[in-house]
C-alpha cells in the first residue's frame, strides 16, 4: 500500500494532488493517472520486492547485532582482526567472505553515485555504467522540502543497491559558516533547524532502499583550506546550539555510520578524538553504529585505537606494522582491537548487508524516475532573487544567450577524481533546454560586443564558479567575469543574470542594475531544463535561500580567519602543498552567531537574507494565532493563515522564528524554529500550524552542561525569510 502511494504521488500532476484534488474533479485525466501508476507498479514490481521493507530501519536490533559480532568476531584470526581496523582497496570495509563476512563497498557522494575509477582492485565490484546526476544538497536545502530529500536520497539508494553499493558516504552536513569554503555545495546550508530536518529525510528516504547512509564530516569541519592543518576552536555552545543538530537528526533517524572529519577540534585531530566520540557522539548523542575516518586524517595509531575510531580508512601502508609493534610493547591488547572492530561488523549485521544478494539489477529499471526526481529538486530549489517584471520571459522575444555555462554543464569538483562528482548522463545544456522552448529565437554568442547586448530584446548571461573539494575559492567573482556582467547590465536593462555555484558570491557590483536574478546552483544533469520551465513561466519559482548572501566577504563571521597567504594559495590550487602550511587555528569567535544570526545580531544588513526567494504570485499572511503563555505540559500551537493573493498557482515558505527578549546570555536576535511549504492555487488559503516544545527556546547551558529555558518573555516572529516577518506574537514562558 505504501507503495502504491509513493508511485501515484509522483504520476499524479501538480493540479491533481491530494490536496486540490476534489476542486478540480477531473475524472478523465485521474483515470489516466491511475493508468500510469499502474504501470509504473507493474515496471516496479520486480525492483521493489528486491528490497526487504524491514531495511527502512534495521534488519537486527543493536543489542542482537552486538551480540552476533562477538559470536563473529570469536571466528576470526588476530592478522584478521588487524585486516578489519582498515580500509580494504580504498573503499571496501575487509571482509572475510569464507567466514560469512564479504567485503562490504562504499561509494561517494550526497548527489548521487560517484562512478569511481580509482580502486586498487577494480575487480571486486561490477561498476555502475552511468549514474544520475542530481542537483547539489545545498540546491535541494533550498527546497524547504523534506520529502523531496527523501525521495532525492531514495533515489540514489537504489542506484546504490544496483550498483553493489553498501555504503554511501553521505550526507553531508557541515554549516555554511563561510561563504569561500569550497565545499558548501555538499551540505545544507546555514541553519541547524534546515539542515537537521533535510539530513533525517534523507537518511530515511536512502535507508528504506537498504543503502546505508554515512553522516560526515563530524564535526567542524567548515573550511577547505588546508583542511588537514586546520584547528577549529568552537566554544560548548557553539557546538551544541549549531554544529551538533543535524548529526544528531541523522542519528535519531537511524543512521548506520558517521565519518570524522579531516581537522582538529580544539587542538586534537577528530579522527581520534576519544572525547569527541566517545562522550560526545556515542554519549550525548546515543551513537550506536560505526565510526569512520575520512580518507587518511589520521595519524597516532594508539590513539586511533583507543579513541572510539572503529575503521582507519583508507588505512596507511605502516598501519599493520604499528599495530603488531604496540601489541608487542603492551600498548593495546588484543581486546582492544576487538572492542575497535566490533561496532563495525555489528552495523553490517544489523542492517544485513552479510546476508542479502549484493546486486539488484532490476532497479536499473527505475533511471527515468530517478531522472525526474532530479528535475522535481531542481525546479523546487532554483531561487528567484530579483525580478522587475521581466519573468517569465514570454515567446516572441529575441534572446542573446551569453556566458559561462551554456553549453558546460555546471558540476563540482572540477574532475572526477573529487568524492562529489557526478557525471550524469542524457545531460541537458542550457543551450538545449532554452531552444527547446524558444527555439530559434535564441542566439548563442560567446563574446558579444556591446553593441550586440544592446541590440538583443533580452540578455540570458550564465556565470557561476566551479567549487572544489579541498579549496577555498574568492567570494569575489574574477574581475574580468565582474567586469563582463557589469557591461551587459548597462548596456541592455532587460538583462537576466543566472548564477550557477555552490554558496554565495559577490553581486554588488551589477544587482541593481540587473533585470532578474536567479540562483540555479549546480543543477545535475535536468537542472536546465527546469530553468528554461521556469523562466518561460510553466512553472512558479519556489526556493529559498539556506543561507545568507553578504555584500562583501569582510561582513561575514568568517572574517579574518584564515592564515596568512590564504589568498593567495585559493588562486593557485595548483600550488596545493600541505607541507608549506602549518598547523593553524580557525577561531569561531562569532559563537552561536552563524549566518542570519551574525547578521541580524550585528546589524549588518546582507544582500540577501536567509530563506529570502520570489515567487511569480503573491502571497499574505494573515491572523497568527498562539498561546499567550507557553503551556506547562504540552507543546505551543501556534498557526497563521496563508493567502495566495496572486492569480496563479505558487508555493510559499512560511517560517517561525523564536526570540528571548531579555536572555541571560548571548542569544541570536531570532532563531528558525519552524518551516513549511504550502502550495495554493490563486485566491485559496491555507492555515498553517506548527508546535514548539520547550527544547526550541532552550540554549546549552555551560555551566550544568545541559539544556536550559529562562523563564520570561519570548517574541514568535512568522514571515517569509529572517528579513520579511509579517507577524509577531508574544508568549510568556513561567
Amino acid at each position: 500500500h505504501s507503495l502504491s502511494f509513493i508511485f501515484f504521488r509522483r504520476a499524479v500532476p501538480a493540479d491533481l494532488s491530494c490536496a486540490n484534488f476534489a476542486e478540480n474533479r477531473n475524472a478523465n485525466q485521474f483515470e489516466k493517472t491511475m493508468k500510469t501508476s499502474v504501470k509504473l507498479l507493474l515496471a516496479f514490481a520486480t525492483a521493489a520486492a528486491a528490497i526487504t521493507p524491514a531495511a527502512a530501519q534495521q534488519v537486527v536490533a543493536w543489542d542482537e547485532a552486538y551480540r552476533q559480532a562477538d559470536a563473529r568476531i570469536a571466528q576470526l584470526t588476530l592478522d584478521e582482526k588487524i585486516s578489519f581496523m582498515r580500509g580494504y582497496s580504498s573503499f571496501f570495509f575487509y571482509g572475510v567472505p569464507e567466514k560469512g563476512m564479504p567485503y562490504i563497498y562504499l561509494s561517494d557522494a550526497t548527489q548521487g553515485v560517484h562512478m569511481r575509477d580509482n580502486l586498487s582492485d577494480p575487480t571486486m565490484v561490477r561498476q555502475l555504467e552511468r549514474s544520475t546526476a542530481f542537483p547539489c544538497p545545498i540546491a535541494l536545502a533550498a527546497t524547504f522540502n523534506p520529502s523531496l530529500a527523501y525521495e532525492y536520497a531514495e533515489a540514489v539508494g537504489e542506484e546504490c543497491r544496483a550498483g553493489g553499493i553498501e555504503v554511501l558516504l553521505g550526507p553531508g552536513m557541515n554549516i555554511y559558516r563561510n561563504s569561500q569554503n569550497g565545499r558548501n555545495f555538499e551540505y545544507m546550508g546555514e541553519d541547524p533547524l534546515l539542515s537537521a530536518a533535510m539530513v533525517a529525510e534523507y537518511v530515511k528516504g536512502m535507508q528504506s532502499t537498504g543503502t546505508v547512509a554515512c553522516l560526515k564530516h563530524f564535526i567542524c569541519n567548515e573550511t577547505e583550506f588546508y583542511r588537514r592543518r586546520s584547528n577549529s576552536i568552537v566554544d560548548e555552545r557553539a557546538l551544541h546550539e549549531l554544529y551538533l543538530p543535524p548529526f544528531k537528526a541523522g542519528i535519531d533517524a537511524g543512521v548506520g555510520y558517521v565519518m570524522t572529519s579531516y581537522n582538529r577540534l580544539n587542538g586534537e585531530w577528530a579522527g581520534q578524538n576519544a572525547d569527541l566520540i566517545r562522550r560526545i557522539l556515542r554519549g550525548e548523542l546515543g551513537f550506536r553504529g560505526c565510526v569512520m575516518s575520512d580518507w587518511s586524517s589520521v595519524n597516532d595509531t594508539e590513539k586511533v585505537v583507543k579513541s572510539g575510531q572503529n575503521v582507519e580508512m583508507p588505512g596507511r601502508k605502516e598501519f599493520f606494522g604499528e599495530v603488531r609493534a604496540l601489541l608487542k610493547e603492551g600498548r593495546i591488547t588484543e581486546k582492544d582491537i576487538e572492542k575497535m572492530i566490533r561496532p563495525n561488523i555489528a552495523t553490517s549485521i544489523a542492517f544485513g548487508l552479510y546476508d542479502r544478494e549484493k546486486y539488484v539489477p532490476a532497479l536499473l529499471e527505475k533511471f527515468p524516475a530517478h531522472k525526474q526526481t532530479g528535475y522535481d529538486v531542481a525546479a523546487e530549489g532554483i531561487v528567484l532573487l530579483r525580478n522587475n517584471g521581466i519573468l517569465p520571459l514570454a515567446e516572441g522575444r529575441k534572446i542573446l544567450l551569453t556566458g559561462r555555462f551554456t553549453e558546460q554543464i555546471p558540476r563540482t569538483g572540477g574532475s572526477t577524481s573529487s568524492s562529489a562528482e557526478v557525471l550524469g548522463y542524457d545531460n541537458v545544456t542550457l543551450t538545449a533546454a532554452l531552444r527547446e522552448v524558444y527555439g530559434d529565437a535564441v542566439r548563442v554568442v560567446e563574446k558579444p560586443s556591446r553593441e550586440e547586448l544592446a541590440a538583443a530584446d533580452v540578455v540570458l548571461l550564465s556565470t557561476g564558479t566551479i567549487d572544489v573539494e579541498s579549496f577555498e575559492r574568492p567570494f569575489a567573482l574574477p574581475k574580468e567575469e565582474e567586469a563582463f556582467i557589469r557591461t551587459a547590465v548597462e548596456a541592455n536593462p532587460n538583462t537576466i543574470v543566472l548564477v550557477n555555484s555552490g554558496s554565495g558570491i559577490r553581486m554588488g557590483g551589477w544587482n541593481e542594475r540587473a533585470a532578474a536574478v536567479i540562483y540555479g546552483w549546480y543543477p545535475g544533469q535536468s537542472g536546465f531544463t527546469a530553468l528554461a520551465d521556469i523562466l518561460s513561466g510553466k512553472l512558479s519559482p519556489s526556493g529559498k535561500l539556506p543561507m545568507t548572501i553578504e555584500k562583501e566577504f569582510n561582513d561575514s563571521p568568517a572574517k579574518g580567519t584564515m592564515p596568512a597567504g590564504a589568498e593567495f594559495y585559493n588562486k593557485a590550487p595548483r600550488a596545493y602543498n600541505e607541507r608549506l602550511i602549518q598547523l593553524y587555528d580557525v577561531d569561531y569567535k562569532e559563537s552561536v552567531l552563524v549566518g542570519y544570526r551574525w547578521y541580524e545580531t550585528k546589524g549588518i544588513a546582507p544582500l540577501y537574507p536567509f530563506g529570502f526567494g520570489l515567487s511569480y504570485t503573491t502571497f499574505a499572511l494573515e491572523k497568527p494565532r498562539a498561546p499567550k503563555t507557553f503551556p506547562a505540559d504540552k507543546p505551543l500551537k501556534v498557526s497563521i493563515t496563508l493567502t495566495n493573493t496572486g492569480d496563479r498557482e505558487g508555493a510559499e515558505v512560511v517560517q517561525l522564528y523564536v526570540s528571548e527578549n531579555a536572555p541571560t546570555v548571548l542569544r541570536p536576535k531570532k532563531e528558525l524554529k519552524g518551516f513549511r511549504k504550502v502550495t495554493l492555487a490563486p485566491g485559496k488559503s491555507a492555515v498553517v500550524e506548527f508546535e514548539l516544545d520547550r527544547q526550541a527556546l532552550a540554549f546549552w547551558d555551560t555551566q550544568s552542561r545541559g539544556w536550559k529555558v529562562n523563564p520570561g518573555e519570548y517574541t514568535l516572529s512568522l514571515g517569509t525569510s529572517s528579513a520579511d516577518i509579517a507577524a509577531t506574537l508574544p508568549v510568556t514562558v513561567k
